[in-house]
Order: C-alpha cells, then sequence, then structure tokens
C-alpha cells in the first residue's frame, strides 16, 4: 500500500467520471488538460522542496563528504587467492547472482504472503529449495522477459541458459564500461556507455537516459525530474565494481559511486557503494555479519541506509527467527516503494544471515521475503557466490545455467558465463595491482 492512498484513490474516482462523460458524448479534454497542469504544477513544488537541511548533513551527495562521514573501517583487506581460486570466486560470484536472479524474477513484486501462498498451490516447499516448477504469476506464462527471454525459461526443467534481465545486464554493461574506459572511468563514460549500450532503462535509469537523450550532463542527469533517485535502481548495478576490486572496499565502493552518479543520489547512491563493497569483501572474508560491517564502513554511519542494515542485524540476532524478523521489516517500511533501495536492503541483510552458510537457503529466504525479489535474491546469490566459489556452490542451482547468458545490451546479447569471469579476474588484477 502506498503512504498516499488517498491521492491515488482522487486520481482513479476523477478518471472514472472523465471516462464515463466521454463515454457518454462530452467533451472532456479541456478538464484532462486542466487536472495535468495542476499536477504538474503540485509535482514542480514538491521537487523544489528538497530533502530538509538536517538530512543534508547526514546524507551529502559528493564523494568527499560522504567519505568524511564514514565510520572507521578496514579499507583494504588481505586476498591471498591463487588465480585459479580468483576465477573460482569471481565465477561463483556471477553464478550465485544469476540463480539468485532466476528464482526472483517468476515472484518479482509478489508480497511475502503471496509468495507463501502462490508456493502451496503448486505444491512446492516453502520456503523454495529449488526453482520455481510452474509461474506463480500464470497470467504472465507466456510471456517473454524484457521482450527477449520467455517466462517459461527461468521454470525448473526449462532452463537452458542464464536469461536476460536488468539485474544481470547492468553487471555487463558494468564489465564494458571498464574495458571500454578503464578503471579511471567518469561518471560521463557512464552515461556515454548507457547511450550507446542500453535500449531501454526503468525508473531512475528511464529518466537518467532521457535526460542524457536531451543533451543533459551527468551527475544532472540523477537530479533533473526524477522521484525515483533513492530506489533500487543503482543497488541493482553494484556487482562489477565489487568484482573487479576484490578485497578493496573502499576502492569497490567509489567505483560504485561514480557509476551510481548517473541516475541517483543519497540511499540510491548509498545502497550501490555499500553492496559493492559488501562484495569486494566477500572475497577476502569468510563470514556474512564481518563482510556486512566492512561494507557499512564505506557510507555516512549516520545514513538511512546504514541506519536500515544495522537495525536488521539487531533484529536478526534477537528474533533467531527468519518469519519474524522479515515481518518486522515489511512492517517498518510499509507503504515504501516496492522498488526502493532500504526495504530491500533490510529483506536482502536478513536473507543473508538467517542463510546460515546454505546457499540455497539464503537465495530462498532472500526471495522469499518479497517486493523486489529477482534484485535481492541476485545481491545475496552475488556476495555468497563471492565467498564460496563456483564449485562449492550446489549444483542444483547452477548445473541448469550451462555456460551461456543473454542479455539485452545493444549489440552484447550472447555472452558465455566462463568468459565474463576471466575478463572480470583480467580487471581485478589491474585495478589491484594499482593499490598494492
Amino acid at each position: 500500500m502506498a503512504y498516499f492512498g488517498e491521492l491515488g484513490s482522487a486520481v482513479n474516482y476523477l478518471s472514472a467520471w472523465l471516462d464515463l462523460r466521454r463515454e457518454q458524448g462530452r467533451d472532456v479534454a479541456p478538464y484532462v488538460k486542466e487536472a495535468v497542469r495542476r499536477l504538474a504544477a503540485i509535482q514542480r513544488k514538491v521537487e523544489k522542496l528538497g530533502p530538509p537541511p538536517a538530512l543534508r548533513k547526514e546524507e551529502p551527495i559528493e564523494l568527499e563528504d560522504i567519505r568524511a562521514l564514514r565510520p572507521r573501517g578496514p579499507r583494504k583487506l588481505p586476498l591471498t587467492l591463487s588465480d585459479a581460486e580468483l576465477y573460482d570466486r569471481m565465477l561463483g560470484a556471477w553464478l550465485g547472482r544469476a540463480a539468485g536472479c532466476m528464482l526472483g524474477i517468476p515472484c518479482e513484486g509478489m508480497s511475502k504472503a503471496a509468495i507463501r501462498s502462490a508456493a502451496r498451490a503448486l505444491g512446492q516447499r516453502y520456503p523454495l529449495n529449488d526453482y520455481w516448477r510452474l509461474d506463480p504469476k500464470p497470467g504472465n506464462a507466456d510471456g517473454r522477459h524484457y521482450g527477449l527471454t520467455p517466462r517459461r525459461k527461468f521454470l525448473k526443467g526449462h532452463i537452458a541458459r542464464i536469461g536476460t534481465d536488468d539485474d544481470l545486464t547492468y553487471t555487463l554493461l558494468g564489465l564494458l564500461i571498464l574495458e571500454d574506459y578503464g578503471i579511471d572511468f567518469t561518471v560521463r563514460d557512464v552515461g556515454e556507455a548507457w547511450l550507446r549500450y542500453l535500449p531501454m532503462a526503468c525508473t531512475a535509469e528511464r529518466v537518467a537516459l532521457d535526460n542524457l537523450k536531451k543533451g543533459i550532463e551527468p551527475p544532472l542527469t540523477a537530479r533533473i525530474g526524477n522521484p525515483y533517485q533513492e530506489w533500487i535502481g543503482a543497488d541493482i548495478r553494484s556487482d562489477p565494481w565489487g568484482y573487479a576490486a576484490p578485497g578493496l572496499p573502499e576502492v569497490a565502493a567509489e567505483l560504485a559511486y561514480r557509476d551510481a552518479s548517473v541516475s541517483h543520489i543519497m540511499n540510491g547512491t548509498y545502497g550501490e557503494m555499500f553492496f559493492s563493497a559488501a562484495i569486494a569483501a566477500a572475497f577476502a572474508l569468510g563470514d556474512v555479519e564481518e563482510v556486512l560491517e566492512v561494507a557499512l564502513a564505506e557510507i555516512p554511519k549516520n545514513c538511512r541506509t546504514a541506519q536500515t542494515v544495522e537495525e536488521t542485524i539487531a533484529w536478526c540476532r534477537r528474533d533467531q527467527d527468519w518469519d519474524a524478523t522479515t515481518q518486522r521489516i515489511l512492517k517498518k517500511y510499509a507503504g515504501m516503494a516496492g522498488a526502493h533501495t532500504l526495504n530491500n536492503a533490510a529483506l536482502t541483510v536478513a536473507g543473508l544471515l538467517y542463510g546460515n552458510g546454505n546457499y540455497g537457503k539464503t537465495i530462498a529466504l532472500t526471495v522469499m521475503g518479497g517486493v523486489d525479489t529477482d534484485c535481492t535474491g541476485a545481491t545475496a546469490g552475488s556476495i555468497f557466490g563471492a565467498m564460496a566459489g563456483a564449485k562449492r556452490l550446489p549444483r542444483k542451482w547452477t548445473r541448469p545455467l550451462g555456460d551461456g547468458a543473454e542479455s539485452y545490451i545493444i549489440g552484447r546479447r550472447r555472452w558465455r558465463s566462463s568468459d565474463v569471469a576471466r575478463r572480470f579476474c583480467r580487471i581485478a588484477a589491474e585495478v589491484r595491482g594499482c593499490h598494492a
């Protein structure tokens, strides 16, 4: 339920009256224009308000100001992996991300209660311990995800490769940015890459892409006409920067900041910085909670993202019950958009902690919490995969994926997972060489 249900009801009620009179033969166009004009005027006033000054002090936009508000923490971690071990971890991170994403795609946007009901109705165990056998949204069963991958290709017995999804496409796009522009890429380079490679985008990314096409330069692309600037779109772009900087959480967070700045500010940016740092730390550490603590050291200590993560960790310790903790999360963030950074970050953290070192349990619990399930499942799977490596991921999750992947990137539709991992390893060697 949205925060302002009465607003939606009022708009829908007005729309119904306009429909009725039009159907009866009245010319209602002047009233439609008046309604749109008045709403646009109010929108401009709300946009101009900006966040309150006190919040701006705790949640700055510029990187140097963000860093000034970080808690103390390790900015660089020892990494003792051989080349073969790093490749296995890199492949594990990518496959772990892909499997978590593909588990979450069929139930994306569903509530926790709806997912539970669907699993039981379809005769599957809850929480799930494998991919969906049947589509929990049967009305969409014949559709194509992002216009490319048939939805049935995300279901058990039908998976032939890693399917198309924005959560996976942006990881591959990040790889191209690093290869095309180098590790010192700028936010303007990110914008240029978007114009070259992205045929479409959603929410904050759509606004930013439209702004780019109008000739607006980043980072202004994130700040003009963008009410989605704290949504999850930057968060789902975290992975390439963590993969590029294994054991270097500060570096990963900086790369994430540059990428996020084309479309997000404040907690939209902090979400990407936090999870990029977590992924970087996961290559060097073996404890999930320690990974999260290291990542918290790369964002402002009093920002809402940090508060969300810390509160979720505390709830997990206190409750010792996944169902109870996720109910707390869903209650606290009731009304928040389903694609927001904060609610989804909380569900991801809960899934990681209650997964208790079991990959299948980690991604299943994360996805079973509902909301933006492909995003949360992907992020939890990536962090776990970076810690465990491909060889330690259960084959029932990774075998169906094979070595193939597809994306909607212009001119780059087909990929091989083994090649993706090798290319990230080459970049990681360069990055670590610069920070030896």
